[in-house]
């Protein structure tokens, strides 16, 4: 699970004004505190290794500062977006990285040349790294290992931005990261980030009438949340059900994507037709909006999320889920880059093999 990245406070690059606010929960002592309690659940050492990820504002800059903290060399690679110049992703980061104690060891540079491909030894599927592509994977050395910040499942969900292929056959380790294994945990946020989704579009999930739609590993996760927060709570696994449910004040959508929405024109018309003032939430999986728009159906999120994206950033509800993600995803590499014979059981946990 990964996506775009929020602003971070507190740096030089950003106004007094904007730091008062932005979340405290998103400082740069708080994250830095995170980030060393998630080295330590995972038991991550990059020593001596040169890692190659992207340098982000907001949680994600946290990528770069685990990669320093676990001993690693880190290059860091940004471009100006509305989230942030490259020196608000330099100022940020020096920021985070003093608070964490490893000043001088990330690299922010806004080109990528050959060479620093080249010498990575761990090189993220990250933002601004995206997409690694035939070209790309062509530069990297013969022993970089490609650690996916995402489980194996969800590269056959829509998303595209790693030519799998092209690692194969220049031989190059690659492995999704098991976001449930206990040390990185991301899944128990999932049910967070739908109440989130619910709330922002205006119903209160607590005594609320709830149909999920799930046909994937979020499934228990989400619902149990949901029900824990005082909803009532109908789960099936595709959208066939909506023509036998009771009307109910939220469709929450977590549907695999594919090429086609998971919730098409007909689907919608049945909401339209025997609830039409439930609200469809999307959490993963397409929705045809301009059927929606169409029908009258009021969708959340708004925007839409890109094809084949979730339609909420784990950045939304905080830093932590991002922290242990990118530290699963790191460890990773760290795993990839250990022979067989000498991984543990431990290690072995952390690696969500295709």
């Amino acid at each position: 699970m990964s996506g775009q990245h929020d602003a971070l406070p507190g740096s030089p690059a950003v106004a007094a004004s904007d730091w008062v606010t932005e979340p405290p929960g998103h400082r740069p002592q708080r994250l830095a505190r995170l980030a060393r309690e998630a080295i330590d659940r995972c038991r991550l050492d990059l020593s001596g290794r040169q890692v190659l990820t992207e340098g982000a504002t907001g949680p994600y800059v946290v990528t770069a500062i685990l990669a320093a903290l676990a001993g690693a060399r880190v290059t860091a690679l940004t471009r100006s977006t509305r989230h942030g110049t490259v020196e608000a992703v330099r100022a940020c980061t020096e920021r985070v990285a003093a608070a964490a104690g490893v000043p001088g060891r990330i690299d922010v540079v806004d080109e990528l040349t050959g060479d620093l491909v080249a010498a990575a030894d761990v090189v993220t599927n990250s933002g601004h790294l995206r997409p690694l592509d035939e070209a790309f994977v062509e530069q990297l050395g013969p022993d970089a290992v490609v650690p996916l910040m995402m489980e194996a499942w969800e590269i056959g969900a829509g998303r595209v931005d790693v030519d799998l292929a092209a690692l194969q056959r220049r031989g190059i380790a690659f492995a999704g990261t098991n976001e449930r294994a206990p040390a990185v945990g991301v899944f128990e946020y999932l049910g967070v980030t739908a109440v989130k989704l619910l709330t922002d579009a205006g119903v209160a999930v607590h005594g609320t009438d709830l149909l999920l739609l799930c046909d994937n590993p979020f499934r228990d996760y989400v619902a149990g949340t949901l029900r824990s927060c005082g909803a009532r709570m109908t789960v099936a696994s595709s959208a066939s059900a909506l023509a036998g449910c009771e009307p109910v004040d939220a469709v929450v959508v977590s549907l695999t994507p594919a090429e086609v929405p998971r919730l098409t024109r007909a689907d919608l018309r049945t909401i339209s037709s025997r609830m039409p003032d439930a609200v469809v939430v999307q959490l993963f999986g397409d929705v045809d909006r301009a059927a929606a728009g169409e029908l009258g159906i009021g969708c959340w999120s708004d925007p839409p999320p890109p094809h084949g994206h979730m339609g909420i950033l784990l950045s939304h509800i905080g830093p932590e889920p991002i922290v242990r993600l990118q530290a699963g995803g790191l460890k990773v590499g760290q795993v990839l880059l250990t022979p067989e014979s000498e991984r543990t059981d431990f290690d072995r946990g952390f690696l969500d093999v295709f």
